[in-house]
């Protein structure tokens, strides 16, 4: 399987329901590396995963929807704990919402799938997988 990644990073601000989060019940923000990942079986005519120009710019997209933002504030995370776990795949999810809409390039119908890893610190990071 080739892939190649790409990175961006995110701020945002949060807080969590449930005694499982201590403070973090508390407003509090967050700061991410965000490494999207794409992969595929075999390289296209062109001998690429996906075009790397692209692949940035659309991860750059979908983080600038959620960056400099209080998600406790956002109708799509109503009511919803916004770990970095769903951030993860709320990101994956959108990258391949524009696969199949084609902002990466024809070339990109071909990928298998995408993760999405998001960096709290130098020791602790959450990702989602997913296939195409």
């Amino acid at each position: 399987m080739f892939s190649i990644t790409v990175r961006d990073h995110l701020m945002i601000a949060h807080s969590f329901r449930g005694e499982v989060f201590g403070p973090a019940q508390r407003l509090h923000g967050a700061t991410f590396l965000v490494d999207a990942t794409f992969r595929r079986p075999e390289l296209d005519d062109d001998n690429i995963v996906v075009d790397i120009g692209l692949a940035t710019q659309e991860l750059g997209a979908v983080v600038s929807e959620l960056n400099y933002r209080n998600l406790d504030s956002e109708p799509d995370f109503k009511d919803t704990n916004t770990s970095t776990e769903f951030l993860a795949k709320v990101i994956a999810d959108r990258l391949a919402d524009r696969v199949h809409a084609g902002a990466l390039g024809a070339g990109a119908h071909g990928l298998a799938g995408i993760t999405v890893t998001l960096h709290e610190s130098h020791i602790a990071w959450a990702s989602y997988e997913r296939d195409l």
